[in-house]
């Protein structure tokens, strides 16, 4: 007598955050696997023993798809304006009972709110996607050893792999700005390495006698829309970048009559410039080059040049250090570097003609 296997199982509910240190739950028996037990029955007649009677029953384990894609890590993506190669990480798990291929494909959303709480506002170029390479390189980070993919080949059952969605950053973006970004991943069929599968079917109607399909995965969870042997999850990358204000002021130190008691900007006088650099971002600005062009009714002041200086409720601080160059009729000089959220300065000195 041949009976089917049905497979019955519960699944608790989570919502993944971050990278599971097990699979939801084991594959179980590999599908295709027939179990077979037999049955005996002794009795006697009259005291005397019979012959023994057996039973066997035969029946093939279905197949259950299911799969697990998982973002690695609970924080955004930071990311500069024009980076190249910037990196989200995945992980897929292979929680069906038998070796399968599984399509990849990484997506953008279009508005609306991204994985981490931030709006989408703009979309990253050049989105692929890597596998780990375990043999060379770090594992479990992005290199130059991994593999650029499209489909998993033979991933073998209760078994996770790590996967890089690599994009590039446009420039010109705002401190803040998100791109969210997406991997999905769709079981196929396995069974021939190095070429894709074909797609898997779920058996419907009753149970046959052969090896059934059935669709693990569960319709209305986090990244799993429908029973539909694919499951996907976000990550976002978030703009870190330097904003920079620039305001310039000047005021008048002396003038060759009253000197420094109330002087008065008229010819032979010494004014002071302030060029402050503020920057409210989020990200240090560095190699901050500032330049000057001093005006012709004026002649810059050797020696006067000051940088890296601070200002205090919107006044410009002598506290600067000496530097820069003078090369007429340009003032410059380079501030390594501006912090967020700090103001740093260029101060010279020139005397009106």
């Amino acid at each position: 007598m041949t009976s089917k296997l049905t497979y019955i199982g519960i699944i608790g509910l989570a919502a993944f955050s971050s990278v599971a240190a097990a699979p939801a739950f084991a594959a179980g028996t590999t599908a295709g696997t027939t179990i077979t037990n037999t049955a005996t029955v002794d009795f006697q007649v009259g005291g005397v023993s019979q012959v023994q009677q057996s039973a066997s029953n035969n029946f093939v384990v279905d197949r259950k798809i299911n799969l697990l894609v998982e973002e690695v890590g609970t924080v955004t993506t930071n990311v500069v304006p024009g980076q190249a190669n910037a990196v989200t990480t995945f992980q897929l798990t292979n929680s069906s009972n038998e070796v399968l291929d599984f399509a990849l494909t990484a997506t953008q959303i279009v508005g609306g709110t991204a994985a981490h709480g931030g709006t989408d506002t703009f979309n990253a170029s050049n989105v692929r996607v890597y596998r780990d390479n375990t043999a060379t390189g770090t594992v479990g980070s992005w290199d130059a050893g991994d593999t650029l993919v499209t489909y998993i080949d033979e991933l073998v059952t209760d078994t996770a792999i790590r996967l890089f969605v690599v994009a590039d950053i446009p420039t010109g973006l705002a401190n803040n700005a998100v791109a969210g970004v997406s991997l999905r991943a769709t079981a196929r069929e396995g069974g021939l390495a190095g070429t894709q599968g074909g797609a898997i079917t779920e058996t419907t109607g009753a149970n046959t006698a052969g090896k059934d399909t059935v669709f693990a995965d569960i319709a209305g969870v986090a990244g799993d829309i429908a029973r539909d042997a694919s499951h996907s999850d976000d990550d976002d990358y978030t703009v870190q970048t330097a904003t920079l204000a620039v305001t310039k002021t000047s005021r008048v130190i002396s003038d060759p009559f009253n000197n420094t008691s109330n002087p008065k900007l008229i010819p032979g006088a010494v004014v002071e410039y302030c060029i402050a650099v503020a920057n409210t971002g989020s990200a240090d600005a560095t190699s901050v080059l500032i330049n000057d062009p001093v005006p012709g009714q004026l002649t810059f002041n050797a020696g006067t040049i000051l940088l890296n200086g601070t200002v205090t409720g919107g006044t410009c601080n002598a506290d600067g250090a000496a530097g820069g160059s003078y090369a007429a009729p340009n003032v410059s000089g380079t501030i390594a570097t501006v912090a967020a959220g700090a103001t740093r300065t260029l101060v010279f000195r020139a005397t009106v003609n």
